[in-house]
This record gives structure tokens, sequence and C-alpha cells, in this order.
């Protein structure tokens, strides 16, 4: 494995390269960093898997670099193509039908992309986003494929937000690491499904949900049923339990115990090293920045639990209680 800066068309085009031969190479977002491999190339997506040790039945996200690379492969119906004008580039992740193939001996001037069946686990559908930050796009580009690629950690853990997480969680098992600094939005990306009637939110994420009510009208939040083993998940992250660090955690935690650390959260004045606070000034698009930084510095101290103070409810916010409760998972809140 080999780390090198994202800051030369040298760094893309061996980036690039790899992936053409399928391999792994891990990549900076602006939500996390990813696993990327060719989303067209079985074994590509399979070592996905093998690296992160992650259950097959989970579909990938698929990253474009543009929405017309989108098309190739998925259904983009008008209520499609308005999100993708309005949040793309961005952390919105759309999951629409997987375009079908045209009828036998009909030529069509794109003829849909054959993605690999390990990135859709089998389904008829598939999530794809097309990312902001401009190293993962000059990567998609160069790479001349649409990219496979979740969160660069081992399944269920915490998602990685800088170069060195993905060292620490992933060391040999990618070929390279494009290092490009911390990931500006630090959580991953909002998942919205579009396979049906009304817009389902399959998971909150970077783009805020009231964001994309007021672009499309309402959206339906009902809880998915992500611990149940026997439900094939129509996107990624909806296992019961995920983004966890291997300390327990606590959750809307007023005070912490002898031997706790404690996640704070706006103006407090309690210090220590067993203290951090995701945002002093009560900002919740600093919060999700910094989560998976200090779950992660705090899960190597040694403390019996991390308590995590309330967080609220709203822009970010949603986001954010989702991967603490989802870490904490499976009764660990309170």
């Amino acid at each position: 494995m080999t780390e090198i800066r994202a800051a030369d068309r040298d760094a893309i085009d061996q980036a690039a390269g790899l992936l053409r031969r399928g391999e792994l190479v891990a990549i900076p977002t602006e939500t996390v960093y990813g696993l990327a491999a060719n989303a067209t190339d079985d074994r590509a997506v399979a070592r996905i898997f093998e690296a992160k040790g992650r259950p097959r039945f989970n579909p990938l996200i698929v990253h474009v670099g543009s929405p017309a690379e989108a098309a190739r492969f998925a259904v983009m119906d008008d209520r499609v193509q308005e999100l993708a004008q309005r949040f793309w580039p961005g952390p919105l992740t759309l999951v629409v039908p997987v375009r079908p193939p045209p009828p036998s001996g009909a030529a069509e001037p794109s003829p849909p992309s054959t993605l690999s069946p390990l990135a859709t686990a089998g389904l008829d559908t598939v999530a794809v986003r097309l990312p902001a930050h401009p190293v993962a796009r000059a990567v998609i580009a160069a790479a001349g494929v649409p990219l496979a690629a979740p969160s660069a950690n081992r399944s269920g853990a915490v998602s990685p937000t800088d170069p060195r997480a993905v060292h620490e969680e992933l060391a040999e098992r990618v070929a390279l690491i494009l290092a490009a600094g911390r990931s500006p939005i630090g959580v991953e990306s909002t998942v919205l499904d579009l396979c049906g009637d009304r817009p389902h939110l399959l998971r909150p994420g970077g783009c805020p949900l009231e964001e994309i009510v007021e672009a499309i009208g309402p959206v339906e939040t009902a809880a998915v049923r992500a611990d149940d083993d026997a439900m094939r998940p129509r996107s990624p992250g909806l296992a019961g339990r995920h983004y966890a660090p291997r300390t327990p955690l606590r959750l809307e935690a007023r005070h912490h115990k002898a031997g706790e650390a404690l996640v704070t959260f706006g103006p407090d004045l309690r210090q220590g090293p067993e203290v951090a606070n995701l945002s002093a000034d009560g900002d919740l698009v600093e919060a999700a920045a910094n989560l998976f930084h200090l779950l992660r510095r705090l899960d190597k101290g040694g403390y019996a639990a991390i308590a995590v103070s309330p967080i609220p409810m709203a822009g970010l916010g949603l986001a954010i209680n989702d991967r603490l409760r989802r870490a904490a998972l499976p009764d660990r809140i309170g």
C-alpha cells in the first residue's frame, strides 16, 4: 500500500490506472474517504467486500462523473433529474431503478453500462451519487468508469475522515491511499429512495432533509427495519449496528461517569483529556465534520464507555443522531 498526496496529475493518473486494473484505491470525498473500485468489474467489487468484511447483501454507492454517466445504467426520470440538477455534485445519493437492457436487436446511441451485480447486491435498483470533492471527480474522470466506493473502513466501524484513519483501518488491503486532508462534511451522504410514488429517506446525511423537501415536497421518513436480518437493504449504511467504535456508547448523557469519556455539543465548561466538544459554538456543520474524528480519538483512550450529550434533531443533527444511534446498537441507547 502506498499513500500519496493527491495534489498533482501524476497521483490522479496512478490511481486511475490502478482502478482500471481492478485494484482498490482509497479516495477523498467531501463526506468521508471512500474505498473505490471499478463498479463494472466483478472481481474488483468483490475485493471491496473482502477488504471491508462486508455482508454481500449490502449494496454499494456507485459514484459517477456526470448525470449523463449515471443515465447509462440508472433510470433518470424527471424527478431524479430535478434533484441531480439542484444537489449534484454533492452529498446526496439517489436510489433509482437500474436501467433495463434494450430489446433484442434494438440499437441505442448510448447502450447501458454493465454494472457488477455485486455493486447492486443483485437488486433491480442502484444507489448513485456525483461527489463534489475535486480529487474524487478527477479520479472518476481519469479512470473512465463508474466507481463503487463505500466508506474506507472495516464494515460497521467508524467511517474515516482523514488518510491516517484509512491507514489504520485497511493498511495493506488497498493499493493506494490518495491523501487530501480531512473530509469537509464528515458524515456520509443522504440517501433518498426514488423508486416509489413518494420519495423515501433511507439515510439522513450530508444533504439536509429540509433542503430536499423544499426542492421536491414531502418525503417519507418512516423508520427502516435496519435491524432485521431478513431484510435486504436497498441502500448502504442500513445495517443495524454501524459506524461503531469498539468502546460502548451511552447516548443522551447529561453527565459522564468515572472511567467514561464525554462528547459534548455547544457551550460547555467541562474540560480534560476525556472531554471532546463536537462544536463549542453549537454549529451542526462543524459537529458533523468532527464526529467520526473525535469518536476515533476517544476510542483509543481505554475508556469504559463514551457518553454523548444530546444533539439537536435538525439539519445535519438528524444525520449525526442517526450515526450515533446505529453505533450504540443493540442495547446501548439511554
